[in-house]
């Protein structure tokens, strides 16, 4: 078995088509055929089979599918990490939500790349339920987002900082300071972040909950640009408490209170088990959880999520 035959059959898979994959690696339809036929004839298992309505695959072929993408994902990060050792760096993968890379992430890596003049971190932006699978993967090293009701057996879970979300809207806005039900607020324009858009985010739970129609709903490309135009205009937006409390106190904003204005959530990071981890992964699960950590993820010198540069992840599960 070849990492050439993995990365043929893996494209298959993914593609659900011999000629897609073909195309996508640059290579004849024979070639992925004869990739496919060796993999058959070492497993002694068919893999897929073509039907009327495309590919159905074995339940081998599905679990081959499932490893391959690990042990492929491995050998890249190994070439990654022989290279890393040449040039004398270390590289720490993050996939965090769009929530937490905006408001947390920037302090978090300042500090704890800063206290380390050999490590570069990357942070990818992702749904949260695509994290267990870049993980499994090998494509991230530890990924933040809500801290899951139940964790998957195969990671390490590790929960560290709770916050609040809570209504804001411009001073001069006729809620402004006043205690209202749902249906008051229904109907009003919306000014939201990217996380609303992820149905597991409490953003997006909140609007549910609330029952803002589609119409009513505008997003931004960031938390602080959808706060930013409720400041000067007539709208509402749903933000982290910790992130508007400055402009809370100057008066800059004012909260709207009711039963279904404000929400809690959590973030947790999940990673491999210890035995897999990078020594960098386990350090930053030990320090995620520290006063110092804590304090650079609430009061840290924030940049906006334009600062970063998410890479996007394809993956075979969801």
């Amino acid at each position: 078995m070849t990492p050439t035959q993995l990365k043929a059959f893996a494209s298959v898979v993914r593609l659900a088509s011999v000629k897609a994959a073909a195309k996508e690696l640059g290579v004849t339809e024979a070639a992925v055929s004869m990739h496919v036929g060796h993999l058959r004839k070492e497993l002694d298992d068919q893999l897929f089979v073509r039907t009327s309505s495309g590919l159905a695959f074995t339940p081998g072929g599905l679990r081959l599918a499932s490893r391959g993408m690990e042990i492929l994902g491995l050998q890249d990060r190994t070439v990654l990490e022989v290279g890393q050792a040449r040039d004398g760096r270390r590289l720490l993968r993050l996939a965090t939500t769009s929530l937490f890379a905006e408001h947390a992430a920037p302090g978090l890596i300042e500090l704890f790349a800063g206290r380390a003049a050999d490590l570069d971190v990357e942070l990818s932006v992702c749904a949260p339920t695509q994290m267990p699978g870049l993980l499994a993967a090998r494509t991230v090293d530890l990924a933040v987002g809500p801290a899951p009701s139940a964790p998957p057996d195969a990671l390490v879970h590790k929960a560290f900082l709770n916050f609040e979300i809570v209504t804001v809207v411009g001073p001069t806005h006729p809620l402004a300071g006043r205690t209202v039900a749902p249906g008051q607020v229904r109907d009003q324009q919306w000014l939201l972040g990217p996380s609303a858009a992820h149905k597991e985010s409490v953003i997006s739970s909140m609007i549910r909950r609330i029952g803002v129609p589609e119409a009513q709903q505008t997003i931004f490309q960031s938390e602080a640009a959808a706060v930013e135009e409720t400041k000067r205009g007539s709208g509402m937006a749903l933000a982290v408490r910790f992130a508007v409390t400055a402009d809370v106190s100057t008066g800059r904003l004012a909260t709207v209170h009711g039963s279904a204005l404000n929400a809690r959530g959590g973030w947790a990071a999940l990673a491999l088990p210890a035995h897999s981890q990078t020594p960098a992964t386990a350090e930053l699960l030990r320090f995620i959880t520290t006063p110092r950590a804590t304090q650079a993820m609430v009061h840290g010198s924030g940049v906006g999520v334009g600062r970063f540069r998410p890479s996007v992840h394809v993956t075979l599960w969801s």
